[in-house]
């Protein structure tokens, strides 16, 4: 049945993926919601409130406010934050509701920027795209605002886009990354924007000499550094390739279902490693110049269960959620968490 899900549970919207990128900035980040999208991100899309904390509020919309539009209360709650929580900046993320009265956005954070003495952006997320196009909006966002002037460039500095724990599903990505980097060139220090490195990183991203790009949410971001202060970018992560297990893949048909950059950085290592063909396949964002013909963008359960059981795969690299409608399939699976989709976190 069309749109039917029986073993997916509903993937991450773009709210959640905007405050899974801000959520180490250390800015006073509001939720547009009468409470319930603000539960479902702190409650279920954000895995480090046992290790961070971040001040994130829900508007606290009523009935009412939504349909009347009444800003100024929102500007209200949030001037009154200002005053007792420090921040570097606000953030006004949308969410369905305000999305359906076709909220102003830049007129809305005009309106806190006239009380709050803060930097302020407004990302117009509506809760109806997946998480990668809300974290795409907001490094975007990010650098647009942070990021106005060419530093002098650091050759021992590499930035990273993309490094979030609904793209990596790893707490530890930038320490791993790190660590890899380590071993390939001594004294190289990766910033990871968003996860380790905060707003005074950021605002210096104009001085690194290359940036890594490891998932598609943060490819806007670095083209827009390249567009303005010429900044090179690789698009690769490094940290996919530690799912594969040390077996011969010579002849091999390999089914991978991820986020497109670990696809296409596994892809060109099982390449090397003469599997015969290798076909991706995910539910988000797509980048025309990763893709091969037999990639698949996936939009239904169904579809997905078809592709897996359909007897033309020898090998499946996927999260294990998708072992559970892999029924018929009978060659190996090597599990590679995907937390945007299952809410399963990388093992340490």
């Amino acid at each position: 049945m069309k749109g039917l899900f029986k073993y997916l549970t509903p993937f991450a919207p773009d709210q959640s993926g905007v405050v899974s990128v801000l959520y180490e900035f250390g800015g006073l980040l509001v939720i547009c919601d009468a409470g319930g999208c603000a539960g479902n991100i702190c409650g279920f899309d954000e895995p480090r409130w046992s290790t961070a904390k971040s001040a994130i509020f829900s508007a606290g919309l009523r009935d009412m406010d939504a349909i009347m539009g009444r800003d100024e209360r929102l500007v209200k709650k949030l001037a009154l934050a200002a005053e007792q929580i420090s921040g570097n900046f606000a953030a006004v993320i949308g969410t369905p509701v305000p999305a359906v009265i076709a909220t102003d956005y830049h007129a809305l954070a005009g309106m806190i920027k006239r009380k709050v003495k803060l930097p302020v952006i407004a990302i117009s997320t509506t809760g109806m795209s997946y998480y990668d196009k809300g974290a795409e909006a907001a490094y975007l966002e990010l650098v647009r605002q942070f990021c106005a002037k060419k530093q002098k460039t650091k050759n021992d500095r590499i930035g990273v886009f993309g490094a979030n724990p609904l793209d990596m599903g790893d707490l530890m990505a930038a320490e791993k990354l790190q660590r890899y980097y380590d071993t390939i060139s001594a004294g190289c220090n990766l910033v990871c924007y968003g996860m380790g490195a905060g707003l005074t990183e950021l605002a210096e991203a104009s001085d690194v000499q290359k940036n890594l790009v490891v998932a598609p949410s943060g490819l806007r971001a670095a083209r827009y550094l390249e567009e303005m202060y010429n900044i090179p970018y690789e698009i690769a992560n490094p940290l996919a390739i530690d799912c594969l297990w040390d077996i011969d893949y010579t002849g091999k048909r390999v089914l991978i279902i991820h986020q497109q950059v670990s696809a296409y950085t596994l892809r060109k290592e099982l390449k090397r490693r003469n599997a015969a063909e290798i076909v991706a396949a995910n539910f988000f964002m797509q980048i025309p110049e990763l893709a091969e013909e037999q990639d698949i963008r996936l939009t239904e359960e169904e579809q997905c269960e078809a592709l897996l059981n359909g007897n033309k795969f020898d090998i499946v690299i996927a999260d294990a959620v998708f072992k559970k409608m892999a029924k018929n399939f009978s060659g190996i699976f090597m599990e590679y968490p995907q937390f945007a989709v299952s809410g399963k976190l990388v093992e340490a």
